[in-house]
């Protein structure tokens, strides 16, 4: 089962990713795919593959990704090898995008949507601690902040609003929920870390 991962900027879907990522260390049956991108490696964000636009081009020419995107001027790859991931049991999650999830769907034989969001202050106060955006840069995202594709796919929300725990643990569970659908839950393990 491929776990598609969406949610406006400042939401910390990538916060919440890392939380449950520290609950299966040690299990090959959850990965977390590192996404190919055409952003420098140092301009932070999560943890990435960086890569030009002509060599994007390329890989993307050759079948390096399953599912391959374009969003706020990058490109955005999944690399092929989540569907051997798949195909042998296990489930791969992918910081996605709303506008991508059609592609997913025609890409993974199941998926699952989680769409990570969080109250409007609080993604205007996460944004500006970010220090990437102006405050006028900031309003107009908050703006036009999308509903949730109707893309007839199974969709789950969960609200980042308060502590991360709150949001990681539901994240969490609704993997350990995933696990067990594909035959062995690890419901009960402990983080690492």
């Amino acid at each position: 089962m491929a776990i598609v991962v969406v949610g406006p900027s400042g939401a910390g879907k990538d916060s919440v990713m890392a939380y449950a990522a520290r609950h299966f260390t040690g299990t090959d049956r959850v990965v977390f795919a590192t996404r190919v991108i055409t952003r420098p490696a140092d301009a932070g964000g999560e943890d990435h593959r960086s890569v030009d636009a002509e060599t994007f081009m390329r890989m993307k020419r050759d079948g390096a990704f399953c599912v391959s995107w374009e969003a706020h001027g990058l490109s955005y790859g999944v690399p092929a090898e989540m569907l051997q991931a798949i195909e042998a049991g296990g489930v791969v999650i992918v910081n996605g995008s709303r506008q991508a999830l059609p592609a997913f769907a025609a890409a993974f034989p199941r998926v699952k949507v989680v769409s990570i969001t969080a109250d409007a202050d609080v993604l205007a106060e996460r944004l500006a601690r970010r220090g990437r955006e102006s405050a006028a840069a900031i309003a107009a995202r908050l703006e036009r902040r999308p509903g949730e594709a109707d893309c007839g796919l199974d969709i789950e929300t969960i609200d980042n609003s308060g502590p991360l725990e709150i949001a990681g643990n539901a994240f969490v569970a609704l993997l350990n929920t995933a696990l067990g659908a594909g035959g062995t839950s690890l419901v009960g393990q402990k983080p690492v870390g």
